[in-house]
């Protein structure tokens, strides 16, 4: 019913403008017949064309730019029989060339119009499917949480022997299926913060803290990973390579998730027996944390994309992951007001690092 209304008062709308127009073409041919030839009133068929263009087919605007132009014609000897003037038929001629160039960039722009509507209806609809997807996704990651959570409490009773004795061959396979549900669960939560971070913003509880302290204790908790890699992980503290401050302002867990992604991703992407650098560098305005490994680099076109969320590079490097990481870990930098960059390393290998701005902080003043 709604539908019908709408098209009832859309064919009364153009209906009412098409006897508008025919009205002024009636009162500007008037004006022709009441003046001598001289007098070109024909310039006045613009306006209707024009009204025509905006609100009538393009087959009706045609047609009254063909109608206009043969009436500023025709009113060279209407309303009388004359001699007439060079000069009028010329003034006659560029008044009907003025008409089509009006209808003919009237309907270009009609044209035009019409494209943009089709490119503004098709965004919104991408969009709007965009939007729908990601409320989809967010929802899904959501729940797959619960499952995830009760296997891992599962194989946990079972390693714990809560169910009988479990053979040590069996506990090799519920280790591997430990290690295989925390993955899972580290990238559920991972694209869960990922989708809140962009639909909320990240929200920080911002205080004092030092990346060198930070850095150590993710290092700490990345031996495992470096042993089962044969990796080794070394830290250094700039150029006079003594331990110092790096005081920031953040939040420790966000910060630690950030080390511990791009440390996750150095190691990974390092040949066995290498080594991993931490180098952190204390600056008046800034401080800086770089991470250098010596696996295949980077190549350069992929260098602006690192950081897209879910980017898959082609490198051997982007071989794993779920292309989370780094978008995380820059969502969490620039939350800072900080930046977050990769570059290749000299000879080989990459260095990923990020800078936040320097806090001055001093323990010994704190209460």
């Amino acid at each position: 019913m709604l539908q019908f209304q709408r098209a009832f008062h859309s064919r009364d709308w153009h209906l009412r403008t098409f006897w508008l127009v025919v009205g002024l073409f009636v009162v500007v041919f008037s004006l022709e017949l009441a003046t001598p030839p001289e007098y070109v009133f024909g310039y006045l068929y613009i306006g209707p064309i024009l009204l025509a263009s905006a609100h009538l087919s393009r087959k009706l605007t045609f047609q009254a730019t063909l109608i206009a132009c043969v009436l500023t014609l025709i009113n060279v000897w209407l309303p009388g029989i004359a001699t007439v003037e060079v000069s009028t038929i010329a003034s006659r001629v560029i008044a009907t060339l003025a008409l089509v160039v009006t209808g003919v960039l009237s309907d270009r722009n009609r044209l035009y119009q019409k494209t943009v509507l089709q490119q503004q209806a098709k965004l919104e609809a991408q969009e709007k499917l965009a939007s729908i997807r990601e409320d989809f996704a967010s929802a899904l990651t959501h729940d797959l949480k619960t499952p995830l959570l009760g296997a891992i409490e599962t194989l946990k009773a079972f390693q714990h022997g809560s169910f009988g004795l479990i053979e040590p061959n069996q506990q090799k396979v519920l280790a591997t299926m430990m290690r295989s549900h925390k993955t899972t669960l580290q990238i559920v939560e991972t694209l869960l913060d990922v989708y809140r971070n962009d639909n909320e913003g990240l929200q920080l509880n911002l205080v004092p803290i030092d990346l060198v302290e930070i850095a150590e204790a993710v290092k700490a908790t990345m031996t495992d990973l470096a042993a089962s890699r044969r990796v080794h992980i070394s830290l250094h503290y700039g150029a006079s390579d003594f331990r110092q401050f790096l005081w920031v302002k953040g939040e420790a867990l966000q910060l630690e998730r950030v080390m511990a992604n791009l440390l996750t991703n150095a190691i990974n992407h390092s040949p066995r027996g290498e080594r991993v650098e931490v180098v952190l560098e204390a600056g008046s305005s800034c401080q800086t944390v770089k991470v250098k490994d010596s696996g295949a680099g980077i190549k350069p076109d992929e260098l602006p994309h690192l950081f897209e969320r879910f980017y898959q590079g082609q490198s051997d490097r982007q071989a794993k992951g779920s292309g989370l990481g780094l978008y995380l870990s820059r969502q969490i930098v620039e939350a800072h007001g900080g930046t977050i960059w990769a570059e290749n390393r000299q000879p080989t290998g990459a260095i990923f690092a990020f800078r936040l701005p320097t806090f001055p902080y001093n323990p010994s003043f704190s209460v």
